[in-house]
């Protein structure tokens, strides 16, 4: 792993320096770059201003004099271009890179060009306006279509729950690395994310629109790894690209997906602090370092319901509320970084849900109101995306329309007037930091950084391996649960989900898996040629809709109908559950309908996509379900060695998963399996060996009164990694001076580690644990102290200690009493009854028959041994205290001499009285 590790920093480095050659750019301080902002913001015209504010997208792959955005960039000075795919703004493979290369470049220059002198007709004098770089922009948010614009040429990154699956920031930073450093060689400078959503549930409706455009479900490692990935993108850029990261104020609780329609989320303003905003708060106010926090937010078009403290009222969309942006941004993790110039970038003012909440009949979208609500709301850059108003014919004029009412209301209005310079200034500022000045030169990357683009697989494939993930069964039961590979002569039937992608609407399909991907990977690594573990004759691939006509009764198929029957593996490549495409919910209905065909027969599932979609029921049909959360090729080769089980899943799944009953909560909990370490921090003094070694250390120089520092070691969870930060722990202690002591003190996790602060407050022996529930053995320490400083003995727990009070030192577990100290009579007790009861009856029965008759000698055996039965159970277990029984022995004595007694007597009166009358009783009657 450390030689990947090794060479993955090797490859970063060789591509920063290739993609960048010796430029390094140096970013303006913020205090210089806004000076610089103010000087050029009092040199510019209201067109240039409100200019500034819009980012535009426009239609085809080029920038000629003939195209709308020629004319929008050099004559209305917009503030940036945003590139999509489904605009037809790049090309086909294999000159994709190239062309959008020499478009980025043609968009500067034509900026440039509307900077230079130009001549006025009429006066013959010569005006200017200021060179101000364009913001490029992009949404490149890794595992190709439908998440990525660009789908060659570059490197495949994993998708964004990948990297959290495999739980390690430092890969989220690697990531971040290559991505920075590909999309700036090509010349973007804007890059809209990381997305900061926490899924926490995955079994609302958003659940499938969220997919793995997410790190996880935990408001900590969410916010981690986008500040690694911020970190790195800036790395890879060498500081030449905004990250903006989205979608603010978080949409992971929504209740559906927000392209149609606006969706709501339901929580106060205190519930979304602990969750939703947690991991902006990371990239902002409480960023670790500038490199990790990020330029700007995207804001989101969801609404709010609770957070002005009336739970029944809700939010317009946030991007278009002043009031609630205001209170959600008055945050002092926000406040301190918005005023420091980080940008507010709304979403797309042209999407659907805005569409349907401004304009629900279709009727009347005014696309200049909708641009004006987001200036007010707060919004500095208004991305305007493909914005139509009603009464327009196109996108083009819709937003020339929007220019010309900004000017005229900046010209009319000084409120308005002020929030647009307000928002000029700070997107100067940022243009200024990422360039020093503004010279053409500086802002063209050289063509040749090019040729260096692409060669970030190793970091995938370092993804893939940490991510994969074995869902169910549970990993520790893998050797007992988990069939032997297949072999050469087993019968493997493969059925992909596959989803065409293509670059532009004239482009061939680019598909990453395609139904041919998984069997092509495991002849690669398994077929003749390298081992030959399977044979390629018994290898069938199917995709999806294939097995859809088949379960929907369609013909044609038999061939997949017959090798299902015959095969021994069936290996199924799943993506979502999107009910919009003619395979969608698919795998489900396999597993329902055709449950005879899967019996004997070893089925998998490899998840590319969330690993959520499947229920209880649909698990339990599988022989190995696996997560890969990504299906590009490093992925798909994963997949494959998996299957054959050369390596074994490593990751963790980073969200919910009801179908398993995994809750990521408790996940994430301290693992109640483990010691957690404790040790002391005594400057100048080597206490990690000392603490190493149980045992007394030399006598340490700190008197009474002084202070001493405590830490655990890394708490893990149970997934076997370090708990989120803010995990809370207590620190027990107990002294045994003069007047006995006991205490806690609680502390909060950093990276795993919690530290604290105690008083020696006398001289004795203090002893120190710590607790972090659901884990509560840990090491102690013992702190013998004396006048002169204190001597330290490190206890280890054994499995005769349990947790103990604050008060109290560890017990050993209590020996088991004995059946006597119980009260409880035991076996030798019960035969003893059983015993003395037999031998009473029979006395009984002999002396009733011999005296009266047989049906009398019966009725006195069985009067004497249940009422002993019953008299020697009420004393055996009726009554408390230590060996009660032994009295009940006594009292079957009692109730024997009774009965026998009044046996006798009765005896005796029968005779009196046969020998008084003359009569006598025959022991044959009744």
């Amino acid at each position: 792993m450390k030689s990947v590790r090794w060479t993955n920093a090797l490859l970063l480095a060789a591509l920063a320096f290739s993609a960048n050659g010796l430029a390094d750019p140096v970013r303006a301080q913020g205090g210089q770059a806004s000076d610089q902002a103010q000087a050029l913001l009092e040199q510019m015209t209201p067109e240039e201003r409100v200019g500034q504010l819009a980012l535009v997208t426009f239609t085809g792959s080029s920038a000629g004099e003939t195209t709308q955005v020629y004319d929008l960039v050099l004559n209305h000075h917009v503030g940036g271009v945003v590139l999509q795919a489904g605009n037809n703004n790049f090309t086909a493979e294999p000159s994709t890179v190239t062309d959008a290369y020499q478009l980025i470049v043609r968009l500067q220059q034509l900026e440039w060009q509307g900077a230079q002198p130009l001549a006025d007709p009429a006066t013959g004098q010569e005006s200017t306006r200021a060179y101000i770089p364009l913001f490029i922009g992009i949404s490149q948010e890794g595992d190709s279509a439908p998440n990525d614009q660009l789908l060659s040429g570059l490197t495949v990154l994993p998708s964004q729950m990948a990297i959290g699956a495999a739980w390690d920031p430092d890969l989220s930073r690697q990531v971040g690395q290559v991505a920075g450093m590909e999309l700036s060689a090509l010349g973007f400078n804007l890059f809209f994310g990381p997305s900061l959503d926490v899924l926490e549930d995955p079994a609302t409706t958003t659940g499938p629109g969220l997919g793995v455009r997410t790190f996880g479900g935990d408001p900590y490692w969410v916010g981690r790894m986008g500040q690694e990935y911020i970190a790195g993108l800036h790395a890879g850029s060498q500081g030449r690209m905004l990250a903006i990261a989205k979608y603010f104020p978080g949409r992971g609780s929504a209740d559906r997906p927000s392209g149609e329609e606006a969706a709501t989320v339901r929580k106060s303003l205190e519930q979304l602090k602990q969750i939703e905003l947690a991991p902006f708060f990371a990239v902002t106010g409480n960023a670790p370092s500038a490199a990790a926090a990020t330029d700007g937010l995207l804001l989101s078009h969801i609404r709010y319901q609770g957070i002005q403290g009336n739970i029944r009222a809700i939010t317009r969309p946030v991007s278009l509320d002043a009031g609630a942006l205001s209170q959600i941004m008055s945050l002092t993790e926000f406040s301190s970084w918005h005023e420091s110039g980080g940008l507010i970038v709304s979403d797309d003012l042209g999407s659907q849900a805005v569409r349907r909440f401004y304009d629900p009949s279709g009727q009347s979208f005014s696309a200049r109101l909708v641009a004006r609500d987001a200036l007010l709301a707060g919004n500095d850059l208004l991305f305007l995306g493909n914005i139509v108003s009603s009464d327009a014919p196109d996108n083009y004029t819709t937003v020339l329309r929007m220019l010309e009412y900004f000017v005229q209301k900046y010209e009319e209005d000084v409120t308005f007037a002020d929030l647009v310079d307000a928002a000029v200034l700070r997107i100067l500022t940022a243009k200024f930091e990422l360039y020093g000045g503004f010279a053409l030169e500086t802002v063209l990357t050289p063509e040749d950084g090019l040729a260096a683009l692409g060669q970030g697989n190793l970091v995938t494939f370092d993804v893939a391996r940490q991510a994969a993930t074995l869902i169910n069964p549970d990993l520790e039961d893998l050797d007992e649960i988990l069939p032997s590979p297949p072999d050469q002569d087993d019968w493997l039937v493969f059925l992909t989900d596959t989803r065409p992608a293509t670059q532009c609407s004239a482009c061939l399909d680019q598909s990453v898996l395609q139904v041919e991907s998984l069997p092509q990977a495991i002849l690669r690594l398994y077929g003749p040629l390298t081992g030959g573990q399977v044979n390629s004759n018994r290898l069938s691939a199917y995709s999806l809709t294939d097995l859809a006509q088949i379960l929907s009764g369609g013909s044609g198929l038999t061939d997949l109908e017959n090798a299902l029957l015959q095969a021994d593996w069936i290996v199924i490549s799943m993506l979502d559950m999107d009910s919009s495409r003619p395979q969608g919910g698919t795998v489900q209905r396999f597993l329902t309908e055709r449950q005879a065909l899967l019996r004997g027969k070893n089925v998998i599932l490899f998840a590319f996509n969330a690993p959520y979609y499947l229920d209880a029921t649909d698990i339990s049909k599988l022989t190995a379900y696996y997560g890969l959360y990504s299906k590009s090729q490093p992925f798909v080769d994963v997949a494959a060695r998996l299957l054959f089980q050369e390596i074994s899943p490593p990751g963790s799944l980073p969200v919910s998963v009801p179908g398993i009953g995994y809750d990521l909560l408790s996940a994430t909990a301290p693992d109640p399996q483990q010691v957690i370490e404790l040790h002391l921090d005594l400057p100048a003094v080597p206490t990690p060996e000392a603490e190493a070694t149980p045992g007394p250390t030399p006598t340490l120089g700190i008197q009474v009164g002084e202070t001493i520092t405590l830490r655990t070691g890394v708490i893990l969870d149970k997934n076997h990694r370090p708990v989120p930060d803010g995990t809370q722990v207590r620190f027990l202690y107990a002294t045994s001076g003069e007047v006995p002591l006991t205490g806690q003190v609680d502390a909060a996790t950093t990276d795993g580690i919690a530290r604290t602060t105690l008083v020696i407050q006398q001289p004795g022996l203090m002893e120190v644990r710590a607790v972090s529930e659901p884990a509560v053995t840990s090491v102690i320490l013992q702190l013998d102290i004396t006048g002169q400083g204190f001597a330290v003995t490190v206890v280890p727990p054994t499995p005769a200690m349990t947790v103990m009070p604050v008060e109290a030192t560890a017990t050993p577990h209590p020996v088991e009493p004995t059946d006597l100290e119980r009260g409880v009579p035991g076996a030798g007790g019960w035969l003893a009854m059983v015993a003395v009861l037999a031998g009473m009856g029979s006395l009984a029965f002999w002396l009733g028959r011999q005296v009266v008759s047989l049906r009398w000698g019966i009725r006195w055996a069985l009067t004497l041994s249940l009422g002993g039965l019953a008299a020697y159970d009420y004393l055996a277990f009726g009554l408390a205290g230590s060996a009660t029984w032994i009295a009940a022995y006594g009292f079957l004595g009692i109730v024997g001499v009774v009965t026998l007694g009044a046996a006798l007597g009765f005896a005796a009166g029968l005779a009196w009285y046969q020998a008084s009358t003359g009569k006598r009783h025959d022991k044959t009657d009744e």
